[in-house]
């Protein structure tokens, strides 16, 4: 009698330790009692029913996903190749194991299939210049798909886009066309205000003509800084009206004077024939 006693001693406590289960801060567990929901525990120690009750643990972390590129055409017929990541965690895990099998694949499909579909009514100029208006798109689409599963999606990043050689040739092609453009109006503009200063500062040496000599001998000195070996010095335009002016004043003194040199010779030998007469 007493080893049947201690037999079932044995035995109750034997299947009351292994009713005792443990979930770690970031699962939780799932009960079925009889085949039927029981109810989500943990984390923690708890204990359920040896035999009578089942446990699916679920882990509530969140979780990054790879989203495989997928080839898609945008609004503007360019076909392009896209790949993302995907982050999201487990916020009902009564929903995540009872209302879809494998929640992790059908979370995979819907962000897969969403991505394509919202790449594929952009632009190309919107997928590449965009990306956080798209990431925000497919996040709430696919949200709203997983959220009866108690899935919540916390972030989708678009991580590459890949186009084709063709179109990256043309796409450098107009980006460098951009730049020489604004290259040309830079240009056209430094044109534009350095003739208004030159304007300002004809205008101030007709006022003061000494400014432009200054201007000259500041001219000299910046050449003399450099190391050249010749020099042009650039005469005022003064200097060469006098000098002019001065030449054509000796020209006529020399023309009069030779001119009165003639006049005295022949008035010398016309008095000669008088008086040999």
């Amino acid at each position: 009698m007493e080893t049947i006693l201690g037999s079932l001693f044995i035995l109750t406590l034997i299947t009351g330790i292994s009713g005792l289960k443990i979930d770690r801060e970031y699962e939780r567990g799932v009960i079925f009692r009889l085949g039927r929901y029981h109810q989500t525990k943990g984390p923690g120690m708890y204990w359920i029913l040896p035999v009578i009750d089942q446990k699916a643990q679920v882990d509530i972390r969140t979780k990054t996903v790879d989203i495989a590129p997928q080839e898609t055409v945008t609004a503007d017929s360019v076909t392009i190749k896209v790949n993302a990541v995907l982050y999201y965690r487990i916020i009902d895990a009564n929903k995540a194991i009872n209302n879809v099998e494998k929640y992790q694949t059908a979370v995979y499909q819907a962000a897969m299939t969403t991505l394509r579909n919202v790449v594929g009514q952009n632009n190309l100029d919107d997928v590449l210049q965009k990306r956080d208006k798209i990431n925000f798109k497919v996040q709430e689409i696919v949200d709203e798909m997983t959220e009866p599963w108690g899935v919540e999606i916390e972030r989708v990043e678009i991580r590459d886009v890949e186009i084709p050689l063709a179109m990256q040739r043309a796409m450098a092609k107009e980006a460098e066309a951009l730049r020489e453009k604004r290259a040309r109006l830079i240009k056209a503009s430094a044109e534009q205000e350095a003739s208004i200063k030159l304007a300002e500062a004809s205008k101030k040496i007709v006022e003061n003509p000494a400014a432009l000599e200054l201007r000259r001998l500041q001219m000299l000195t910046e050449i003399g800084a450099e190391n050249n070996t010749t020099t042009l010095i650039m005469m005022p335009s003064d200097f060469i009206s006098l000098a002019k002016q001065w030449t054509e004043s000796l020209q006529q003194n020399k023309n009069v004077s030779v001119n009165g040199a003639a006049k005295e010779i022949i008035d010398s030998h016309g008095e000669l024939n008088s008086e040999e007469t």
